[in-house]
């Protein structure tokens, strides 16, 4: 390969590992070029795909993608599987076809910054995949919600009754209320029969004015 072609390879897997949510390894060793053909194709309808490079090549495109972690998962010959969808989806195809055909051997990955043992990584092929877990996820919000917007529509629907039969008693305390009113509207400015019984005197107004021919007969006195 010449020096632009291998420059060109370097550049290419730079840019699959920074635009990868999951990157898995595998010892490919004893895979046929069908078996590669296959298994590309069964990863691809998971968004990721499957590329056999030399770990010089690779460990050059980690450290150009300032991805120091990649140069871990490199131990003998290595392909790499790099996901640009959900990694529990492509996690799932390749250990079906590694566990059907019996290779490649898949060491570990990574999903981020996290390192993923081979262990790590069964166990994340047997979680259900974005969708499935998003579908659950919502049936189990709905369920509550569900008993809540019920509880509420009873409770609205209790409390309209209860307006409506006020708004019906309404006009039967009307008669009532407009009975009432001659009481309320009676004079307040009665004499004070306590005055009366007492015979104490009620102090005239101050403006009253005195009676006309008083200071006569005070003269004819």
């Amino acid at each position: 390969m010449k020096r632009d072609q291998k420059a060109q390879v370097i550049d290419e897997i730079a840019a699959q590992i920074s635009e990868s949510e999951a990157i898995y390894a595998a010892d490919y060793r004893g895979l046929t070029v069908s078996q590669a053909a296959d298994l590309r194709g069964k990863l691809r309808e998971a968004d990721a795909s499957f590329r056999i490079v030399k770990n010089t090549l690779t460990l050059l495109a980690a450290e150009k993608a300032q991805a120091e972690q990649v140069k871990e998962l490199i131990d003998g010959p290595t392909a790499f599987a790099f996901v640009r969808g959900d990694p529990a989806l492509a996690a799932k195809a390749l250990d079906a076809f590694a566990r059907q055909e019996q290779v490649p051997t898949v060491r570990g990955g990574l999903i981020g910054t996290e390192l993923l043992s081979n262990d790590a990584f069964r166990q994340l092929a047997r979680l259900p995949g974005r969708d499935q877990l998003n579908a659950q996820f919502a049936g189990v919000v709905a369920s509550p919600l569900t008993g809540l917007v019920r509880g509420l529509g009873s409770l609205i629907s209790g409390l309209a009754i209860a307006l409506g039969q006020l708004r019906d008693q309404m006009p039967a305390q009307a008669p009532a209320e407009e009975a009432a009113e001659p009481e309320a509207s009676e004079p307040a400015a009665e004499p004070d029969a306590s005055a009366e019984e007492t015979g104490e005197a009620q102090e005239p107004e101050e403006s009253e004015a005195p009676p006309e021919g008083a200071d006569e007969n005070k003269e004819a006195e």
